[in-house]
């Protein structure tokens, strides 16, 4: 079985569902931009090139997030919004967190939103 790196974050946040909609969304122009433009000069650092959006599938209260280097799912409940990510390896989750947490802060300074994540295993 192959050695999955997760991490989970628990956001205490009255919009959850709101928040769900909004990375869907994000990630589906992501997906499409990426294909639009072709193929762009290689950038400064291999690590700056943006995730490759595969597939996203989303309800009103869950979501699902596939990227060329892991995926994350969300769940809206009741005053939370759960997120796990998923890779096959450290620096590539952390890319992934990275990424989720400057969204869902952008998303969230009026509420001043804080995501905490922990590691997944166990």
């Amino acid at each position: 079985e192959s050695a999955m790196h997760t991490a989970e974050a628990d956001i205490r946040t009255e919009h959850a569902a709101s928040y769900l909609a909004r990375l869907c969304g994000h990630a589906g122009k992501m997906g499409t931009a990426g294909r639009r433009l072709g193929h762009r000069r290689p950038s400064h650092a291999p690590g700056d090139a943006p995730p490759e959006v595969r597939h996203v599938e989303c309800s009103g209260t869950e979501g699902t997030v596939r990227l060329n280097w892991g995926q994350w799912t969300m769940r809206a409940l009741p005053g939370l919004l759960a997120v796990r990510a998923e890779a096959a390896d450290q620096e590539s989750l952390r890319r992934i967190q990275d990424l989720l947490t400057a969204r869902l802060q952008k998303f969230g300074r009026r509420e001043h939103l804080t995501v905490d994540w922990q590691d997944g295993r166990g």
